[in-house]
């Protein structure tokens, strides 16, 4: 369950001053971490608290290395990113102690005699696979969860409880989905004929490149005719909606409650806050950094931060406001009315 710090840094890099012979049997804030556990400073101002920490070793960028090195008493692992090194940390100390998981079937899943599934893939219980779906090397599908006709799961992908996984999607390597996310569901398409909706069948499916993460009841609707893709990288909060025939950028992230109405176009590395909402059709370059409960009604070819949001007031203050912007209007059009005026008597003193 442990590892001495001189193969944790031969594994992910850095500069390690110190012993390298410490073994640590994880990682922990500073505050908090004992003599078996390490640290990381990713923030300046936190530097006081890390000279006190009882951590057997610090993450730490260059800078504050020079800052606290000759005060920490442990070893310190120094390198350029050390939130993300942190991150990596984490992911070999969870790996190192999470129970092993056997290869194998369990005896009350239900698979179909036209599925493929690997023999070092684990299925849990109560899974139903259909016909034609492919389970690659690896994959763990906990208890649960639905695989749809001619599904594809690459390697390496985890479905967590009781996700479903509808017919013709796929998703790439490395995979995260948690539970209760639903990929595949009909896309929300209908045409109106005299007041009364007609349904226009979704044959499309849904296309997830590798190392993407899809969170809690997260639903991301099949295309109308053609896929709705989410590309390698991409990380989706739970309870998030991606309509039908969306395309998603790689390593673009959005957090919690964002909603994407169908057919939108968004870029790589865009972020989106939590309760942003995207309105249908529309195109959103790359690098573009959408701040929490904005709407975004229009599409965006320029990367940068937009915000979209009026801010939070008291309520009296709030409608005075509100009763503003109604008028804006007719205020428009009286102040081009003085406008024309001054302009009127100016030109008469002339």
């Amino acid at each position: 369950m442990s590892t001495r710090l001189a193969d944790l840094v031969e594994r992910l890099g850095g500069h390690l001053k110190g012993d390298g012979s410490i073994c640590v049997a994880g990682i922990a804030p500073l505050a908090d971490a004992t003599p078996s556990q390490i640290s990381f400073l990713s923030n300046a101002k936190f530097r006081a608290q890390a000279t006190s920490s009882h951590a057997a070793a610090l993450i730490l960028a260059p800078a504050d290395d020079a800052a606290i090195g000759s005060v920490y008493t442990g070893a310190r692992i120094v390198t350029d990113n050390p939130y993300a090194y942190f991150a990596r940390a984490a992911q070999l100390f969870a790996a190192l102690s999470a129970p092993p998981r056997r290869p194998g079937i369990h005896p009350h899943a239900s698979i179909d005699p036209a599925a493929t599934i690997a023999p070092t893939a684990v299925i849990g219980a109560h899974v139903t696979v259909d016909a034609d779906a492919v389970i690659e090397d690896g994959v763990v599908i906990d208890p649960g969860c639905f695989i749809g006709r001619a599904a594809r799961i690459g390697a390496g992908t985890h479905l967590h409880p009781n996700v479903t996984f509808e017919s013709a999607c796929r998703i790439g390597r490395n995979g995260i989905v948690h539970a209760g996310a639903v990929i595949g569901a009909d896309g929300f398409g209908f045409a109106n004929e005299g007041g009364a909706w007609i349904k226009i069948p979704q044959t499309g499916g849904v296309s997830i490149g590798d190392d993407v993460e899809i969170g809690a009841n997260t639903c991301i609707d099949r295309g109308a005719l053609t896929d709705t893709v989410i590309e390698d990288g991409v990380k989706l909060d739970n309870q998030i909606q991606i309509g039908h025939n969306c395309h998603i950028g790689a390593h673009t992230a959005m957090a919690g409650c964002v909603g994407v109405a169908g057919s939108a176009r968004i870029g790589k590395y865009c972020t989106f806050g939590g309760a942003a909402m995207v309105l249908g059709h529309l195109t959103i370059a790359d690098h573009v950094h959408i701040s929490s409960a904005s709407m975004v009604s229009r599409s965006i070819h320029e990367p940068g931060q937009y915000t979209g949001f009026f801010p939070l007031s008291k309520n009296a203050d709030w409608e005075k406001s509100a009763a503003i912007v109604r008028n804006l209007a007719s205020m428009r059009e009286k102040i081009r009315d003085l406008e024309k005026t001054v302009k009127s008597l100016s030109e008469k003193k002339q």
